[in-house]
This record gives structure tokens, C-alpha cells and sequence, in this order.
């Protein structure tokens, strides 16, 4: 997969940098995670959302959001750059959501004890549309929206930290770290959950009879 961090050792460069008060820092750091950033918003982004604004705004807002409260990221002495600027990025998101579909918007996330995040938000439909448009089968003419609908009733089963650390490692492409981080678990926990995971998605999806989801075998980083 595409589009992690070209190298440990430039963003911990960078955050030195900005960390000794370098003007140009924020802007660069931002930009070496902008593509991962993109991708997240994209794959989160709420599907009557899509229709109102661009991923592009959102990331934009996002920036304007990091660089407001970079002293909150400056005031903790350890902990990932990428990670604090995704919950920056899904905080901005979810303040979209918010302004744009109001009473409309759909919080599967609230039903399932994820300390109200942004992050736990349509976590099940946002797997379920990517799974979707991923199967291929005789009976494809007739899956689009029901397929999905399906699909995200099935994935709802799962545990509300299951459904995370699939999207996170799989579609947001996060390392096992970065998961563990996002999460407040260890690492050796979120590598568990994450085989367990994928592992009941699979029985989840060959019980619609697919075999082709695209879906990865255990990673271990």
C-alpha cells in the first residue's frame, strides 16, 4: 500500500523543528502526511456529505484547525505527529457532518460505547460501502445498495473496536502503532484484535457467498 510516511526520521526532523519554533514546520509536516489525511476524510466522509463539499475543503479546514491548536500537540512531549493531526482531521470532519446534515446525520458510532469520538462515527457504513464496491458475482446487477445496506447490518455485529481497527489498518493504512496509538491500546493488543477482526469479517463476508473482497491476511506491522 501507498502514501505512509516517506521516513521515520523526517517527520521526527520536522517536529524538532517545530517544536524549536520554526515557522515553516507545520506546513511541511502537513504535507508529508496530506495524502494519508486525504484518504482518511474520503473514506469517512458521510455519503450525502460527498454531494456538499469536496475531501479537499475538509483537508484544508483541517490544516487551519492543526495550525489553531498546534500548542495542544506542542504541549505533549511524546506521541505521533500523523496520529494527533487524524484526530484533527476526523474532529473537522465531524464539525462538517454536523453543519451540513445536522439532525439528518447518522452516528452508528453512538450506540456502541466508543467514548462519543469522532473517529467511532459510521464506521460500519463507511466499511460496508468500500466491501461493497469491492465484490464482483453473478448477482452483482442486483447488489449496490442492498448489498451494502446488508453488509452493514452484518458488520454492526462487531465490536465497535473490531470495526476501527479493520478501517484503520486496511483502508486508512495505519501501522500497527499508529492503530494502537489512535485507540489508547497497547500494541500487542491492537495487532490481536486486529487477526480476530479480520478473521470474523471474513466469515462475515463468506456468508453472503463472496469470495472476492479484498480483504488481506494478518500484517504484522
Amino acid at each position: 500500500m501507498t502514501g505512509r510516511p516517506s521516513a521515520p526520521a523526517d517527520e521526527q526532523a520536522l517536529v524538532l523543528r517545530l517544536r524549536e519554533g520554526d515557522p515553516e514546520a507545520l506546513a511541511e509536516l502537513f504535507s508529508l502526511h496530506r495524502e494519508r489525511i486525504w484518504r482518511m476524510i474520503r473514506f469517512r466522509m458521510d455519503r450525502r456529505l460527498v454531494a456538499r463539499i469536496d475531501p479537499d475543503d475538509v483537508l484544508q479546514e483541517s490544516f487551519l484547525a492543526a495550525r489553531a491548536r498546534i500548542d495542544n500537540f506542542l504541549a505533549e512531549p511524546h506521541g505521533s505527529f500523523f496520529v494527533w493531526l487524524r484526530l484533527i482531521a476526523l474532529q473537522t470532519l465531524f464539525d462538517q457532518h454536523r453543519h451540513h446534515i445536522g439532525a439528518e446525520m447518522r452516528n452508528a458510532g453512538r450506540d456502541v460505547q466508543l467514548g462519543d469520538r469522532p473517529d467511532s462515527a459510521n464506521t460500519s457504513l463507511c466499511l460496508a460501502a468500500q466491501l461493497a464496491g469491492t465484490i464482483t458475482s453473478p448477482s452483482e446487477a442486483v447488489a449496490g445498495l442492498e448489498m451494502m445496506q446488508r453488509l452493514e447490518q452484518a458488520i454492526r455485529t462487531m465490536a465497535a473496536l473490531d470495526q476501527e481497527i479493520i478501517a484503520m489498518r486496511h483502508f486508512e493504512d495505519l501501522t500497527n502503532l499508529e492503530s494502537a496509538e489512535a485507540l489508547g491500546i497497547s500494541p500487542t493488543a491492537a495487532s490481536n484484535r486486529y487477526v480476530r477482526a479480520i478473521a470474523r469479517l471474513k466469515e462475515i463476508l463468506t456468508s453472503f457467498g463472496e469470495s472476492n473482497f479484498g480483504i488481506p491476511g494478518k500484517k504484522s506491522s
